[in-house]
């Protein structure tokens, strides 16, 4: 029989994706709770421990408290919240994170979904540390836009459907004034960086889409490092990786502007390095789905490494 399957919290932005995804699939069943038990924790508590997989589509402190319910050992846990991303016991759920990743996820009982941002951050970073170009106490700055689909509902009501009466959200924002987004100790801890990185997120109005940027000046690398270097060290740690395209440099060069909205509908990632030589300048660019690889999608990929292995 087929394993079992239970989205808790299915019915927001990230949980209706993945339901909709995994409609009709065969090689695996839905378990759903009728609308008024949705709410229950004791209905919600003997549903995650009478399935097989469990994905999490909650508020942080309702995952740790969900995962906490789980007693019966076999019940295998995909987290989409940030509750577990630098926690030990997790197993980082981005499986192009480095070799053998992947199959770590295959075999983990739990499985921490990376945060959207993190996602191009971490596809960026982690190559070109582990291959040297990228000293890990270099002062890395990122900076990225999401559609207002990132926001969640709240987001996507505010745009869409606002309330009578309440102002329209201005057409760009940024937010994480404080420099203590959640995202900054989960891209510091997987791309091996001893140094804490800036990080500037930004929302504009359109509903789905990121283009995350990462600026590098060659004479703070390591002596020799060259646009080619960088190049070549994504192109090689994803050579193999379908999910993940690296633009050839001709085609970095000739691009005029990032489309955020470019791989919408997909959940691909799409990875440029752009340079201006006589200067020195380097910039690492990523585009991709917020709703795709940045949530849903990454949730289905890491389900179907626990369905079939790596």
């Amino acid at each position: 029989m087929p394993p079992l399957v239970f989205i808790d919290g299915d019915q927001g932005t990230t949980g209706l994706q993945i339901r909709a995804r995994l409609a009709g699939r065969r090689d695996l069943r839905l378990l759903s709770l009728p609308e008024a038990e949705r709410k229950q924790p004791e209905r919600r508590a003997q549903a995650l421990n009478d399935c097989d997989i469990a994905i999490l589509c909650l508020p942080d402190d309702a995952a740790r408290e969900a995962a906490a319910w789980v007693r019966r050992p076999g019940v295998r846990l995909i987290d989409a919240s940030s509750a577990h991303r630098t926690d030990p016991g997790w197993t980082y759920g981005l499986p192009e994170l480095c070799p053998g990743q992947a199959a770590r996820i295959a075999a983990s009982p739990r499985i921490s979904n990376p945060g959207c941002y993190p996602t191009g951050a971490l596809a960026l970073l982690r190559p070109l540390v582990d291959a040297g170009l990228l000293p890990a106490d270099h002062p890395v700055s990122i900076h990225a836009v999401s559609g207002y689909s990132g926001r969640g509902r709240a987001g996507i009501e505010a745009h869409e459907a606002p309330a009578a009466g309440e102002p329209a959200p201005p057409p760009f924002q940024l937010y994480g004034l404080a420099l203590a987004h959640k995202h900054v100790a989960e891209i510091q801890q997987h791309a091996g960086l001893r140094e804490r990185p800036f990080f500037v997120p930004a929302y504009g109005a359109f509903r789905q889409g990121i283009v995350l940027t990462v600026p590098l000046h060659l004479r703070l690398l390591p002596a020799g490092t060259t646009v080619a270097a960088l190049h070549a060290a994504l192109q090689a740690r994803y050579a193999a990786t379908p999910r993940v395209q690296v633009l050839p440099p001709a085609e970095a060069a000739a691009l005029a502007h990032l489309d955020p909205t470019a791989l919408n509908g997909s959940d691909d990632l799409r990875l440029a390095v752009l340079a201006n030589p006589a200067h020195g300048q380097v910039l690492l660019a990523a585009v991709f789905d917020n709703l795709g690889k940045g949530a849903a999608g990454a949730a289905v990929q890491n389900l179907d490494l626990l369905l079939h292995g790596a």
